[in-house]
């Protein structure tokens, strides 16, 4: 990681500095635990009563939290946001090595831009095409047919099947499963008959795919991610999907086949997804919801149960088993309130 000053941090990404611009920044770390030489942040409200105890270099925050840093401080509209551009900044991902490791398997129909990398124990199968500066980690399995554009990234352990085509610039985490057959079955006099997957998938510029989530190829059309998608590990998109652009989903979710989710979503970990919905842009879905009809208008949506202490649940679900009783009861009295009305 490079070191640099307070001075050239804020010259570089236009900051208000409180603080001395010759002051040596060398590290990154969180409030609690950052040094004289790191650089820390505050954007969550919750971790304000931190702040007065930090014993940081400099803490990148806004203009409110001013008046109670004890320490140098960067001004930032969106403390978050410029922390991920600084830490990105002093820590830039290592560079491409050109080449291919003497115990990858390459195909003599495929084709391999010369400053790409290839990695130890890679497969790369017939007609597939690796772009610019692309790194195919240790062990990632290339079927036919696949595309990875320029400056994109497979960690390790990453298996594209047919057809898929990744866009420019996209990071694919380890464990990925990009391609594989989705659920595609019919009943046959008491057997399941498995329908055949003949589509792919097209991932756009930009889209960040977590470990072991699994993308499956379309059933006839492609399965479709827009550009700047971010998946979170652990998620299962199904066969013949589409992801909006800019939409966000978190770990353990599952999207069932055929559904479409539109563009800047945000989508909070463990919820479902039915198969054959229509999601519109702009809409938020909070953890452990489960959505099993089309969402028309953006805003924020959910179905979770929050936790309880054990003993409030246990007498929350002794209502839940008299509320049919209860209804009975309630229309009972409303018939004898209208009958008393009549007469």
């Amino acid at each position: 990681m490079q070191s640099t000053t307070l001075g050239q941090l804020a010259g570089e990404f236009g900051f208000a500095l409180h603080g001395p611009p010759e002051a040596r920044i060398s590290g990154l770390a969180t409030l609690a635990t950052a040094g004289p030489e790191d650089i820390s942040f505050l954007a969550n409200p919750s971790y304000r009563s931190i702040l007065s105890e930090t014993r940081a270099g400099a803490v990148i925050l806004a203009e409110e939290d001013l008046a109670a840093c004890p320490v140098p401080a960067l001004v930032s509209p969106d403390p978050y946001l410029d922390w991920a551009r600084i830490a990105e900044w002093l820590r830039p991902p290592e560079p491409v090595s050109p080449g291919i490791h003497p115990t990858a398997s390459i195909h003599e129909t495929s084709s391999i831009h010369p400053d790409a990398s290839i990695g130890p124990q890679a497969v790369v199968g017939p007609g597939c095409v690796v772009g610019q500066d692309v790194q195919v980690g240790p062990g990632c399995v290339l079927d036919r047919d696949v595309r990875l554009g320029d400056g994109t990234r497979l960690v390790a352990q990453v298996y594209l099947g047919p057809d898929v085509t990744l866009g420019q610039r996209v990071v694919v985490h380890p464990g990925a499963v990009i391609g594989a057959d989705g659920f595609g079955l019919a009943m046959d006099s008491g057997h399941w008959h498995k329908v055949p997957q003949l589509g792919g998938v097209r991932i756009g510029d930009d889209c960040e795919i977590g470990a072991n989530t699994t993308i499956d190829r379309g059933a006839i059309d492609d399965t479709v991610l827009e550009e700047d998608v971010r998946l979170d590990n652990q998620v299962q998109i199904a066969h013949n999907v589409r992801i909006g652009a800019h939409t966000a989903i978190a770990g353990c979710v599952g999207v069932a086949g055929s559904t479409r989710i539109g563009r800047y979503c945000m989508i909070a970990g463990a919820s479902g997804i039915g198969g054959h919905l229509e999601i519109c842009d702009k809409v938020v879905i909070t953890a452990m919801s489960t959505v099993l009809d089309s969402i028309d208008r953006p805003g924020q949506y959910g179905s979770g149960i929050p936790a309880r202490s054990h003993r409030e649940w246990q007498r929350i679900l002794v209502r839940l088993g008299h509320i049919d009783e209860y209804a009975r009861r309630l229309m009972g009295l409303e018939k004898k309130d209208r009958e008393s009305g009549k007469s």
